[in-house]
């Protein structure tokens, strides 16, 4: 209900408008009246009202005089004049101080009611008007933590790109971030971020993070002044900030130390953390983080687990170094040889001056790593070699390398991978026909129930359908579909030793589509139809 109140110094004028007008249909409430300007400021002021009705003329203070008052306390106080008197003097004092109306006494009630329906109008545009702006302030203050992890991390990624604003966004977000200081930056960086995150669902990754922005926020305040952030997945940075009596940089280090060792001790989880170079002003943090994330992705040759500043990073004038396209023949060459040891002599040669260039050792390391995979696959491809379960291993290694983080580990999966590789050339060079020939049962033992073709088994032992029928022939005695068939039956005659299974049920559960053909062909192996087996066997 919106409130209401009457000044006229009248009484049946009051006794009227609050008796004769159905204040309540339009959702208003008459809380008070008055019959002077002095008194009914005095009851504005008490009940605060959303509207108020008032004469022009009386005698302590008129209607101009109160309006005049009660605009310069309450501006968004609705005014409407009552007079009886047309008078273009008192018309123009109503229009100055903003009154919606000015009705003529005495009175009409039509016209008092489409007066009173605009003042509800524009009051409940102005309490609609309201409650939007409250809601977005309180939307503004839940989102306050957002909107300064989204300035923090513009601050390190394009610094200050308009200065002078730059103290009303700092004051807005309630960071004390003074344009001219000391400043580090630091970047810490989970160890093994594919590994870790892979095993969290979603809900315990979001709450890993929370934890360790915590640790470091907590660690930053209880020595110096600063702020931490998610800049991205697996990687925090803190902005911190130190008076001039606490430059020294055994402190920064110390709490990169109590960092690193925190997240151990409590999270169990290994941190690298990168230390920028001292900085004297808040522009100036985009080279500061640089650095810092520069000396972090060096954990590649310098290790896991450590505090690497910038200054560790003495690049060396070594020739750099690129895998090239002779050293993939002379690897595969090896490959089809089958030459362990050669091989493993040959990836020396493409590793080790990989991890000697410091700058982009590891970046062209990855690159050569994933040749040296498509160079396999295609050699594999030509062989006849590349089933189903290589090509699922190609994927698998595809991935990994894309997750390693150290030129060693990096090394190791295409050495097991192309060690793989030389498995599969000796096997095809010897030709062991004993092990294809195993290959071939355990794959219709596995399989026998679907619609398996030659084609399909000989793409599994990676060789030729002619070739292989061949061998099956000559080392067992028997074809493959001779082998098939028996296998079928033999699973039949177990499936009918079970009455409850259904004789068209069994030919379909053994691989045959047409249960007449499976009947002629039961009969010719076992000798009896399949009714008359089961009868036997009862």
């Amino acid at each position: 209900m919106f409130r209401l109140v009457i000044v006229d110094d009248e009484p049946t004028v009051r006794h009227g408008l609050i008796t004769y007008f159905d204040w309540g249909n339009y959702g208003i409430e008459v809380v008070g009246d008055a019959d002077d300007g002095d008194v009914g400021l005095e009851v504005i002021e008490s009940l605060k009202p959303d509207m108020v009705l008032m004469d022009v003329r009386m005698p302590q203070m008129d209607g101009i005089r109160l309006a005049h008052e009660v605009k310069s306390r309450f501006p968004a106080m609705k005014i409407v004049f009552v007079s009886g008197h047309d008078d273009a003097d008192y018309l123009k004092s109503a229009l100055k101080v903003s009154a919606v109306d000015y009705i003529l006494k005495p009175v009409d009630r039509l016209e008092l009611a489409e007066v009173v329906e605009r003042v509800v109008q524009e009051l409940k545009e102005a309490q609609q008007e309201r409650t939007y702006i409250v809601d977005m302030q309180v939307k503004l203050t839940q989102s306050m933590p957002l909107l300064r992890e989204k300035f923090l991390m513009s601050l390190i990624r394009d610094g200050i790109p308009h200065p002078a604003r730059i103290q009303d966004r700092l004051d807005f977000l309630g960071l004390d971030l003074p344009v001219e200081a000391t400043y580090w930056i630091i970047v810490v960086k989970i160890d093994d971020s594919a590994q870790v995150l892979a095993t969290r669902s979603e809900r315990d990754q979001q709450l890993l993070s929370y934890s360790i922005l915590n640790i470091i926020q907590e660690i930053i305040g209880n020595s110096m002044q600063g702020y931490a952030f998610e800049n991205r997945n697996a990687e925090f940075v803190g902005i911190l900030r130190m008076g001039e009596e606490d430059t020294q940089e055994e402190l920064l280090l110390g709490v990169a130390e109590d960092i690193r060792d925190s997240l151990l001790k409590w999270l169990k989880i290994s941190v690298t953390i990168g230390v920028g170079d001292r900085i004297s002003e808040l522009a100036a943090l985009p080279q500061s983080y640089n650095q810092a994330q520069e000396a972090a992705d060096h954990r590649w040759y310098l290790g896991k687990n450590r505090i690497i500043s910038i200054d560790h990073l003495q690049h060396d004038n070594e020739a750099s170094y690129r895998f090239d396209s002779a050293q993939g023949e002379r690897i595969l060459s090896v490959i089809k040889s089958a030459d362990r040891e050669a091989l493993h002599a040959q990836l020396d040669d493409v590793f080790i001056p990989l991890s000697q260039n410091r700058r982009q050792g590891f970046a062209s390391g990855r690159n050569a790593s994933l040749q040296l995979i498509l160079l396999t696959s295609r050699l594999l491809q030509e062989v006849n070699l590349l089933g189903p379960e290589m090509e699922r291993k190609e994927r698998d290694v595809w991935e990994r390398i894309f997750k390693q983080e150290r030129m060693a580990e990096l090394r190791d999966i295409v050495e097991d991978h192309l060690l793989q590789v030389c498995d599969c050339m000796e096997e095809k060079r010897k030709g062991k026909p004993k092990n294809v020939i195993e290959r071939i049962h355990a794959l219709i033992e596995q399989r026998y129930a679907e619609n398996l073709q030659i084609g399909d088994i000989a793409k599994e032992v990676y060789l030729s359908a002619t070739y292989m029928c061949l061998l099956f022939k000559q080392e067992t005695g028997e074809t493959i579909n001779e082998y098939m068939t028996k296998v079928r039956i033999e699973k039949a005659k177990e499936l009918l030793s079970d009455p409850r299974n259904k004789f068209y049920e069994v030919c379909y559960q053994v691989g045959y589509s047409d249960p007449s053909y499976f009947s002629k062909l039961f009969k010719k192996y076992a000798g009896l139809t399949p009714s008359a087996y089961r009868d036997q066997m009862m």
